[in-house]
């Protein structure tokens, strides 16, 4: 417990030092105004020692701790104020401390959302606001998925559907949302492989999965800050076995609580500092992974050039 307040602490002290605001991300009920195109960086940073073995929490000496390191370009295009067009593309890096598993490296998943508000209302002394959003991942390289902890992705292709209720009322507001995402089929480079029986096959079927995600914090003319609750449960699979490694087609539980946060940069108001620190605090065959992350953001206002650009050939 001290462990786990320390870092919380730590959370909140990075908090603090980045005073965030206004994020533009597929789960949360703030949209990019028309026009508008939000792009940068990020850099993300997870490790685990202890992990869940089916339900059993256990630590493993032939791998230490296992980190991953993600470098991400993400962005957000507002094409009306109440439909935005997002994409994310990271590099995943992963590593053990101990053994003889040789991390991997490589450009991972390609993600596509589609945010759109679909009703807003006043209503008693706070606004409600009601989103929908489409998403669709693909893997973006040939990366291996049968080789974890250390593969850098699971290689399916997803489809995902999220509803979302934000309610706001003063500086205070509150967003709960939940997803459901259907997940295909992959090949792995093996002819024949064992889950609870013997499969005579290099395709693995992989379970759906469900997301539940609740977030509540400040938010005032930009201003931003949020404390973060965020469950992932898979819809189907089966527990590793004893001592095993992993299977992309395992069930793969964690719930994780977190803090995210935004600063503009004042001498550039376009240009943004962001941040972020969770912690899993359960899980199933998942490692209790604590993660950390920042970026730079930069808006683009091409509703500006449109008028500009209008105005001039009036003339």
């Amino acid at each position: 417990m001290k462990h786990l307040l320390k870092k919380i602490i730590t959370g909140l002290f990075l908090l603090l030092l980045i005073n965030p605001v206004k994020a533009q991300t597929d789960i949360d009920g703030v949209m990019m105004e028309r026009g508008a195109f939000c792009v940068g960086p990020m850099y993300g940073h997870s490790s685990w020692k202890n992990y869940w073995e089916g339900t059993l929490k256990r630590d493993n000496a032939n791998l230490g701790t296992v980190s991953t390191t993600m470098y991400n370009i993400m962005g957000n295009y507002g094409i009306t104020n109440k439909l935005n067009v997002l994409f994310g593309l990271p590099y995943v890096k992963t590593k053990a401390s101990a053994g003889q598993l040789k991390g991997m490296k490589g450009i991972q998943d390609l993600s596509l959302w589609i945010k759109w508000k679909a009703y807003s209302k006043k209503i008693g002394q706070g606004r409600l606001s009601l989103f929908a959003i489409g998403g669709y991942s693909l893997p973006a390289s040939d990366y291996t998925s049968d080789f974890l902890p250390m593969s850098i992705g699971l290689e399916s292709k997803n489809i995902s559907v999220r509803g979302m209720v934000d309610y706001q009322r003063g500086s205070l507001f509150a967003t709960v949302s939940g997803a459901y995402i259907r997940r295909s089929n992959i090949e792995i480079d093996r002819t024949a492989y064992y889950t609870t029986e013997m499969h005579y096959s290099n395709e693995v079927e992989m379970p759906d999965a469900a997301s539940f995600n609740v977030r509540a914090g400040y938010r005032n003319k930009g201003a931003y800050a949020e404390l973060v609750l965020d469950n992932w449960t898979t819809l189907g699979g089966f527990d590793m076995t004893r001592n095993n490694m992993p299977f992309p087609s395992n069930k793969m539980n964690a719930t994780r609580i977190g803090f995210n946060g935004k600063y503009p940069m004042p001498f550039m108001p376009q240009l943004s500092v962001v941040g972020n620190v969770f912690t899993t605090v359960a899980g199933r065959n998942m490692g209790k992974a604590t993660s950390f992350g920042g970026g730079l953001f930069y808006v683009i206002d091409f509703s500006k050039k449109e008028k500009k650009g209008s105005s001039t050939s009036e003339k």
